[in-house]
């Protein structure tokens, strides 16, 4: 049987299922250094975020919610977005889908994530390639949105593969991250680098416009948190 805790902690992460290094943007070509007419942080973050979304792209690295762990996403915005980890026992082969604003949460990622917060529970072999649906109240792309709140962050512009990239931070207390955008057009994400609970991860964005292979679970192997939670003793 589950406690108390576990049984919020099940509601709670269902919603946030997105690991912590899973943040993307993208912008205009102004680059604000060298005297653009896009002159605020708050217009470039839009504008990233407005290319990024309507743009298929690859995104692969390291994750600051597992130690050790790799991730691989795939994002197409008309069939939806794609998570891979792996690279540890407890996350090889968990998984997480999203479109038109309903998650799919594999059990075994979900269980891995649960164990992160202290809280262990087992999955039964009939479960283990099954996904838990939830419903995220918006579009799949708040996923890998900048915040709002990012700034430009000029002393950490540099060049990734021969292109100007212009950096943009969010920080809050001693957690952040610092996103590296091209500075002229196409304005894509390049390289993203996240600090979370002492733990950095990188992550590089690639494969922008290309078909990306991305398809939700079929009907018969997603069940709602409710349902998981009765399968494994929730009560």
């Amino acid at each position: 049987m589950f406690t108390r805790r576990t049984k919020s902690a099940l509601r709670s992460l269902a919603a946030a299922v997105v690991l912590a290094s899973v943040v993307v943007g993208c912008g205009k070509e102004t680059d604000s250094s060298s005297g653009g007419s896009e002159s605020s942080a708050s217009a470039r973050i839009d504008a990233v975020n407005k290319t990024m979304r309507e743009t298929s792209f690859t995104a692969t690295g390291t994750t600051t919610a597992f130690v050790g762990a790799t991730q691989k996403t795939f994002w197409d915005p008309e069939k939806g977005y794609r998570m891979e980890v792996g690279g540890t026992p407890e996350t090889e082969g968990g998984s997480m889908y999203c479109k038109d604003g309903t998650s799919y949460t594999s059990t075994r990622l979900f269980a891995a994530m649960l164990a992160q917060k202290g809280q262990q529970i087992t999955v039964p072999d009939h479960l283990s390639g099954r996904y838990i649906s939830s419903d995220t109240d918006q579009d799949c792309s708040f996923y890998f949105a900048i915040s709002s709140d990012g700034q430009f962050a000029p002393d950490k512009d540099t060049t990734i593969d021969g292109r100007k990239a212009q950096a943009i931070q969010v920080s809050s207390g001693l957690e952040g991250d610092v996103y590296l955008v091209s500075a002229e057009s196409p304005d894509y994400l390049l390289k993203q680098e996240a600090t979370r609970n002492g733990r950095i991860s990188t992550t590089t964005y690639s494969g922008f416009g290309e078909k990306k292979a991305i398809s939700m679970p079929p009907a018969d192997k997603t069940m709602t948190m409710s349902e998981f939670r009765d399968a494994v003793g929730a009560g």
